[in-house]
């Protein structure tokens, strides 16, 4: 019997391939012409989730309590270890019933937080470089994204400045991210006062994603959006146990501040989705429950790895600045090249996975993104063979 034709819809046909697949699919062909690769492409943490929350899972997992729906919004009790640990971490107070909510990864709750708050035709301001789920999520639900450029110029932070009046009134969502993904870059306190001056000027949702603040250097800890005064009247903060605890499988994460934005949020959430197994929200409330001994050993290891790589690049002549937090290295690409021909020659000729910065959004052109996720001989072992391949 003939078939008849299969057609996506709009929404799909107009989706740029997912960037990380794609750098994947080059990863394999290179692999499978025999090339030993290192790769500094994906940020994914190469070091183990530490014992004690493995342990917790094991004994959740066994108990037959946990092999049931969970509740669409989490475990009051994981929910009450989020708002410990907040207090612990940036002396905000959080309600655990109604000011956090479970998600399944932040990714998923930033995907889907455009759904509940945008109609067609809608403004979101994204950051551009950025994490490519936010101009994604808008599209999804009939969004504009209006890039808001991060450029070195201005430290690479968003110049609210710079947004027209005319969009600024028609914006419903902002995106923010500290510590900045691709860029590392850090947001102060001061400029997060500017932000909720400009969100509430402008009537605008402000959605923080958080997922790298406990990875910094030198001792520099960055702040929580929460933290200003007014912000929780604006927004809300997304934050993952992915890399703070080595955890990107497990697929848990959390957002938390104004109660009625995250109320939206679950209103999507309870229809789409049927929560976080409890087993892994267990393992949760054991993670945030850690000291900062097993936080400080993994950004010991990081710092060092980055102290490896970046004077490593420096002296091949390459401009680049040593993070301030995150583990990715921003790095400009020679003059001849652009992001992807960079991107493609040090693949071709020394074995070196990389990402290209246009790949987050065309203001990230004239940049390759480097990730401190191997160890440190892999990452000193690509310095040489850049060394070697020149350009």
């Amino acid at each position: 019997m003939a078939g008849f034709p299969i057609e996506y819809a709009d929404r799909i046909k107009t989706l740029p391939p997912y960037l990380f697949a794609a750098i994947d699919e080059m990863k394999q062909k290179a692999i499978a012409r025999g090339v030993d690769i290192i790769n500094l492409g994906i940020g994914d943490p190469d070091l183990p989730t530490p014992a004690p929350i493995i342990e917790r899972l094991a004994r959740a997992a066994a108990d037959p309590k946990n092999h049931q729906y969970p509740s669409y919004e989490g475990m009051l009790s994981f929910r009450q270890a989020v708002a410990g640990w907040y207090k612990l971490r940036f002396g905000v107070t959080l309600d655990p019933a109604s000011e956090v909510l479970t998600l399944i990864g932040s990714k998923e709750g930033i995907g889907h937080i455009p759904l509940a708050f945008i109609n067609p035709g809608d403004v979101v301001l994204v950051p551009s470089p950025g994490y490519p789920v936010y101009p994604v999520g808008t599209g999804f639900a009939g969004g504009t994204s209006h890039l808001m450029p991060l450029e070195k110029k201005n430290g690479f932070l968003p110049d609210l400045n710079a947004v027209p009046k005319e969009v600024a009134r028609k914006a419903k969502l902002m995106f923010l991210n500290s510590p900045n993904n691709p860029t590392s870059v850090v947001m102060s306190r001061d400029y997060f006062k500017k932000v909720v001056a400009f969100a509430q000027e402008h009537q605008i949702i402000v959605c923080h994603d958080a997922a790298y603040s406990e990875i910094f250097y030198d001792g520099q800890r960055p702040a929580s959006f929460l933290e200003v005064e007014g912000a929780k009247e604006v927004g809300i903060e997304f934050h993952s146990l992915s890399k703070t605890y080595n955890m990107t499988g497990w697929r848990i994460g959390f957002a938390v501040g104004n109660r009625q934005i995250l109320n939206g949020l679950l209103k999507i959430k309870s229809n789409l989705d049927s929560g976080t197994f409890q087993a892994i929200q267990e393992a949760g409330i054991a993670a945030l429950q850690l000291d900062d001994s097993a936080t400080d050993a993994l950004r010991k290891v990081y710092q060092e790895r980055r102290d490896v790589l970046v004077p490593g690049l420096k002296k091949l002549g390459l401009d680049v600045d040593p993070p301030p937090a995150a583990f990715y290295v921003w790095v400009t690409v020679p003059k001849g090249y652009t992001s992807t021909s960079f991107t493609a020659h040090l693949l071709e000729k020394a074995g070196i996975v990389t990402t290209p910065g246009n790949g987050f959004g065309a203001p990230g052109e004239g940049y390759i993104r480097m990730t401190v996720c191997t160890t440190k001989e892999r990452l000193a072992e690509a310095v040489e063979r850049i060394k070697k391949a020149g350009w």
